[in-house]
């Protein structure tokens, strides 16, 4: 990056996504590289998981419609039952291949991605062979925070469906009740949007400083203090663009043949489309919650010093996490 440290904290909204892209195009042939190596895969992963996910729903739910009109007790019930179960296996089986699939190269491509921002930011010399022979030895880190993450998500969807339930059955769903489950409802998306924020710039943290798991995460929740408009707005807009992409891929090329009679070529042309937009979210989203932690670093007075971070980034290819204290550096007026 050519801007000071100390201007950072001045980026808004649109400042993150003109330093970001600023950074894609300057660098465009290592992140072109990134992009097919490990972006491209990932969303190819994701969109072929809902086309394949929704031909084995839509054939387990004819096999159990068939199975209603079939006779108990007779050869072709059974049969009929041991296709579904059999179609439910294929199910988890493919869920589980998919998500394991995904969780790899989702690791992976933030490993890539953070360590090539870091490295420009410091001026230091990087290659596509030198960033992929570091991220091996950063997505272990990075599957703790993650798997940390998950746990808090899941302690918090928990609560708020316990919660939920039980005003859902004191006061009721109507009139009052229904408003009051209303605000409960607000108020839980505007805590998913929050988690969502800790655990982008804790995946950062992770790679850039010595901490991970629960620790990245607190680190992450007091970066986010002060920037919190800025960094929910981000958040909201990259979401809202990635459902509007699935969304498009769902209703056009998965089932666009019967909401729309469109053929095959067609459908084809959607899809490469949106393999395309979800690829250029995917590395977009990565580089700017990089920006982001830098920006939020920069409001908290915590100059990053270049030298050092260079140093310490060489540090990787010993097998060693970067020290925080090489990260933190007093600020100076």
């Amino acid at each position: 990056m050519d801007r000071e440290e100390e201007k950072m904290q001045l980026l808004g909204f649109f400042g993150v996504y003109k330093e970001s892209y600023k950074l894609i195009f300057s660098w465009k042939k290592i992140f072109s590289q990134i992009t097919l190596t490990l972006i491209l895969p990932l969303s190819f992963i994701f969109l072929i998981h809902i086309q394949v996910s929704n031909t084995l729903f839509g054939k387990i739910a004819h096999d159990t419609e068939d199975l209603t009109e079939t006779p108990r007790d007779t050869p072709q019930h059974q049969k009929l039952l041991d296709l579904i179960s059999s179609d439910w296996s294929t199910f988890f089986l493919f869920k589980l291949v998919y998500f394991i699939l995904l969780l790899i190269f989702s690791l992976l491509s933030t490993s890539a991605v953070v360590y090539t921002v870091a490295s420009f930011y410091t001026a230091k010399e990087v290659s596509f062979n030198k960033v992929m022979s570091v991220v091996p030895r950063v997505w272990k880190r990075l599957m703790v925070t993650f798997l940390c993450t998950v746990a808090a998500f899941i302690v918090y969807n928990v609560v708020a469906g316990a919660v939920t339930l039980m005003l859902a059955l004191t006061i009721g769903v109507r009139n009052v009740g229904a408003a009051i489950l209303l605000v409960i409802a607000i108020f839980y998306l505007v805590g998913l949007v929050y988690l969502t924020v800790v655990w982008l710039l804790a995946s950062v943290v992770t790679v850039l400083e010595d901490s991970y798991g629960y620790e990245a995460m607190m680190k992450s929740k007091e970066l986010i203090k002060g920037n919190m408009g800025l960094s929910v707005m981000i958040v909201l807009k990259l979401n809202v663009s990635f459902f509007l992409i699935q969304f498009l891929f769902t209703m056009v090329v998965v089932n666009g043949g019967e909401l729309f009679s469109l053929g095959s070529m067609d459908r084809t042309i959607y899809g490469i489309v949106c393999f395309l937009l979800l690829s250029h979210l995917f590395l977009l989203m990565l580089v700017i919650q990089t920006v982001l932690y830098f920006v939020c670093k920069s409001y908290h007075r915590e100059i990053v010093d270049k030298s050092a971070l260079s140093d310490h980034l060489e540090v990787y290819e010993c097998y060693e996490p970067l020290k925080t204290k090489d990260v933190n550096l007093d600020y100076h007026v």
